[in-house]
């Protein structure tokens, strides 16, 4: 990724941020982050939607409608 200029990094790093603090997966408590939005999917019963972050550097995963 390339960054152009100050007010572009500060809005990726605020966006990481983000991600990193409240929806990525933890090594705590069954992976479950530490904020979560929704139920956690059933793997084996639900189609799931990948949503890209920062562009594509990080991929959040959710339940399909």
């Amino acid at each position: 990724m390339l960054i152009f200029g100050e007010r572009h990094l500060r809005t990726v790093l605020a966006e990481y941020a983000t991600h990193y603090n409240g929806r990525r997966p933890h090594r705590g408590c069954g992976l479950q982050p530490p904020q979560p939005d929704h139920p956690v999917a059933d793997l084996t019963q639900e189609r799931i939607k990948r949503q890209p972050v920062l562009g594509v550097l990080i991929n959040e995963y959710e339940r399909a409608a």
